[in-house]
C-alpha cells in the first residue's frame, strides 16, 4: 500500500485544485480525526512537457463508499503512499497551488483494494440538481423515520439505514449511499454534468469536484434514465 517512504511537495497546474482537495481534507478529518488517505501520481513526460495526474482516495467514516479527487500536476511525479489525512491537511498551500505528501502510516486494509484506473465505461449523464434533490429527500426520509423509532426499536437503525442506503437510484444499480456521500462531500455544487460510469464490479458517480465509486454484486444497468422525486438520476 506504499510504495514511496519519501516526503514529496506536488504542485497543481490548475488553480483552485488546493482548496479543492484541503475541502475534502477537511470533511474526512471532521468526520474521523485518524482518517488516512491513499496518494497516487504518476502519468506524464517531463521531456514532452506532459503534466502528470494525483489522486488522492478516501473511505470516509459513515460511509461505505470510496471518495476519489484528481487533479493535473505541474510535473510528472511518481508516488504511491498511503498518509494521515490531518498531517497532508496541513501541508496544503493555497497560495502556491500544492501540498507535501507527509511520511506514510500504516494504512487500513480498504487502502489496498482501489477502483481501476481505466476502462471506466460511461453510462450515461445525470442533472446534478436532480441528484441533490435526491440527497436531500433521503436524508429527510432518514431522519424522520429514525426519529419514530422508539428507545426498543433503536437496535433497528442499522436496518433502516440499510434499507434506506441500499436503495437503487432511479434505473440504475447505483446505491443510494453514493449520492448521500457525493452530497456530504461536497460534489454536488453547481450545474457542471454529473456522469455514471462502471468498470467490472465497480460503479462511479463523477462530478467536476471529484468521485465516488462503491462496488456492486450484480453488474450495473445499462440505462441511467432519472426516475423519482423530481426526476433523479446519479
Amino acid at each position: 500500500m506504499t510504495a514511496s517512504t519519501t516526503v514529496r511537495r506536488l504542485t497543481f497546474a490548475d488553480p483552485g485544485e488546493a482548496a479543492g482537495f484541503a475541502a475534502l481534507l477537511q470533511r474526512l478529518v471532521r468526520w474521523e480525526k485518524n482518517a488516512s488517505v491513499r496518494v497516487k501520481s504518476g502519468g506524464g513526460h517531463s521531456d514532452t512537457g506532459e503534466s502528470g495526474v494525483v489522486g488522492v482516495f478516501a473511505k470516509p467514516a459513515r460511509f461505505e463508499v470510496l471518495a476519489i479527487r484528481t487533479a493535473r500536476l505541474l510535473r510528472p511525479t511518481e508516488l504511491d503512499s498511503t498518509v494521515a489525512a490531518g498531517e497532508l491537511l496541513e501541508s496544503v498551500d493555497e497560495g502556491a497551488e500544492a501540498m507535501t505528501v507527509p511520511s506514510p502510516v500504516t494504512g487500513p486494509s480498504w487502502a489496498g483494494v482501489l477502483p481501476p484506473r481505466s476502462g471506466w465505461q460511461p453510462l450515461g449523464e445525470l442533472p446534478t440538481d436532480s441528484v441533490r434533490t435526491v440527497a436531500a429527500a433521503t436524508v429527510k426520509e432518514f431522519r424522520e423515520r429514525a426519529e419514530r423509532l422508539t428507545q426498543r426499536d433503536r437496535g433497528t437503525l442499522d436496518e433502516l439505514a440499510e434499507e434506506i442506503w441500499s436503495r437503487p437510484l432511479g434505473r440504475t444499480e447505483l446505491p443510494l449511499r453514493a449520492v448521500h456521500a457525493a452530497h456530504a462531500l461536497g460534489f454536488l455544487h453547481g450545474q457542471h454534468p454529473t456522469t455514471l460510469l462502471s468498470a467490472g464490479s465497480w460503479l462511479r458517480l463523477r462530478t467536476r469536484y471529484g468521485s465516488v465509486a462503491v462496488r456492486t454484486s450484480v453488474g450495473p444497468s445499462l440505462s441511467v434514465t432519472p426516475t423519482g422525486a423530481g426526476s433523479h438520476g446519479s
